[in-house]
């Protein structure tokens, strides 16, 4: 319940800052984003097969530090919310195990996911160009807030169907980081995201760790 409020209070910040903060001198000194973009997944189970989208989605607020007196360019640290999804043939078979396996679905079944949320504390120092072009070279500290895993499928090889939800997933990596990089005009940027770290605990569960490549919209 406490995660979800949290989440709830950030959307409401975000939200409320075009309105309250971004107005005057003061607009330049905020950025409020949202990346749209798939999961690349490394280092995969042999025998998982994972769906060429994964979309995923993260919503930022930073506040910006002016490098030069024309305000162009500047350093800036803030707070996100970000959510992974991991879409596959494969099914976890206990997620409350100290070791976390991955086993192929062999029923009938529509969806099989993993979905990730974090806490984001993203830095990046931002350059303009011509007051149109712009290059973000960043990094970002994560922390795990929630996880949850969701099939629709048959639970037998004749059926029913069902849907099936669960929460908290054990033998995750609490903190994550990697670089992140953004290149865009005006509002719109290319972006992409490195995570060198695992998504589960060393030797607890499969060596996954996702390559985010999407875009980014910044229109605050």
């Amino acid at each position: 319940m406490k995660k979800t409020l949290l989440i709830i209070s950030l959307f409401a910040i975000l939200g409320q800052l075009p309105a309250q903060v971004l107005t005057g001198n003061t607009s330049k000194k905020f950025t409020v984003g949202f990346d749209l973009f798939t999961d690349i997944w490394m280092e995969k189970p042999a025998d998982m097969k994972i769906r060429a989208i994964n979309q995923g989605f993260n919503v930022f607020g930073t506040y910006n530090f002016e490098l030069t007196e024309s305000g162009k360019h500047t350093f800036s640290a803030g707070i996100g919310i970000r959510n992974n999804q991991l879409y596959s043939n494969s099914q976890i078979n206990n997620i409350k195990a100290d070791t976390i396996v991955f086993t192929p679905i062999t029923n009938n079944y529509k969806r099989s996911k993993l979905h990730l949320v974090y806490v984001d504390f993203p830095f990046e120092f931002r350059f303009r160009f011509d007051d149109k072009w712009k290059l973000g070279v960043g990094f970002k500290l994560g922390i795990i807030l929630d996880s949850k895993t969701k099939y629709y499928g048959d639970i037998t090889a004749t059926g029913p169907r069902v849907l099936q939800k669960n929460k908290k997933v054990n033998s995750l990596e609490k903190y994550t980081f990697g670089p992140t990089l953004r290149v865009g005009y005006k509002w719109v940027s290319l972006f992409g995201y490195y995570q060198p770290t695992h998504i589960f605990s060393r030797d607890l569960g499969p060596d996954l760790y996702p390559i985010s490549v999407g875009i980014t919209l910044s229109p605050f």
